[in-house]
């Protein structure tokens, strides 16, 4: 299949895998599967004939550096909403799917926003004008107020922004060359080397906790008991510890068979053209009319 193929079927063509209806044992199976499958549509993605995947990866980092600065910057939702939308849009420049930019980001969002956004939303924490009021609490009136409201999708769009600069990073930048990117503009090693070990053993961690569920699978019969199933994933999760605990050193001994010597290296060479300036330049100047639109925003929103 080609690298089009594979971005465009991932990017939700059809049904997603991890989406099974079976018992807890098949829907393990399809996330582990599903885990993977992203590794490899970053890949793919990677690979593809766009503007964006064929600049030096350290514009592209100090690009996305300076959108998520000025993401940090704007105060304005409005301006925010504008941002984000923008970035979507260089990615869809980049030949990248709509559905893979959108998804990957707003699927993840609400669960880890919603916790820190939703209770700003109320009078006890944002007091302001209501539009809902729920009721009393010891005497004290419970509502929905707009400033809540703005606050919390300021949250929400902050977030989706910085989210959606960095992925398009990852997705437009093979990950050799990202981590040598880092390290090329000064990135402490030891966390290049974190990133690189993480990166490595998390697959194989997946991989080998997805034989285990086969295994499991592929020897049971029928339906399983609730309580069985809870009895065999608690010393299935003891057991992947033992053997996450061997891996990890594994991992590291391989990585230095094969010539890691805690700096990333590419058959690729960086060279900074006319093109990647132009990038820089046309990154810093769309960041910067951001934060100057947001300061002379006239409304509360």
């Amino acid at each position: 299949m080609s690298s089009i193929g594979v971005c465009q079927t991932s990017a939700g063509r059809g049904r997603p895998v991890g989406r099974s209806r079976g018992g807890f044992v098949e829907r393990t199976l399809a996330s582990l599967s599903e885990s993977v499958e992203r590794d490899l549509v970053a890949e793919e993605c990677a690979n593809r004939d766009g503007w964006l995947q064929r600049l030096d990866p350290r514009a592209k980092v100090l690009g996305a550096a300076l959108l998520v600065v000025a993401v940090g910057l704007v105060r304005h939702l409005p301006v925010l909403v504008g941002l984000y939308a923008a970035v979507v849009a260089i990615g869809l420049a980049a030949r990248l799917p709509a559905r893979l930019l959108v998804r990957r980001v707003w699927v993840a969002l609400p669960f880890f926003t919603a916790v820190v956004a939703l209770p700003a939303i109320f009078s006890f924490v944002t007091p302001g004008q209501p539009l809902l009021t729920l009721g009393q609490v010891g005497g004290v009136a419970v509502a929905v107020t707009a400033p809540g409201i703005r606050t919390a999708l300021t949250l929400v769009f902050r977030v989706a922004a910085s989210v959606s600069a960095v992925l398009l990073l990852v997705l437009t930048t093979r990950w050799p060359a990202l981590l040598k990117s880092l390290r090329v503009l000064r990135v402490p090693q030891v966390f290049v080397l974190i990133l690189a070990m993480t990166y490595r053993y998390i697959f194989l961690l997946a991989h080998v906790a997805s034989a285990m569920f086969l295994a499991k699978q592929s020897r049971t019969v029928g339906r399983t008991d609730g309580a069985l199933a809870r009895r065999w994933l608690a010393g299935t999760a003891g057991s992947l510890l033992g053997k996450s605990y061997h891996l990890s050193n594994e991992v590291y001994l391989a990585m230095l068979a094969r010539g890691f010597r805690g700096e990333p290296t590419t058959l690729d060479a960086f060279t900074m053209r006319g093109r990647e300036y132009l990038a820089l330049v046309a990154a810093g100047l769309g960041s910067a009319a951001f934060v100057l639109a947001d300061r002379l925003y006239p409304g509360p929103w």
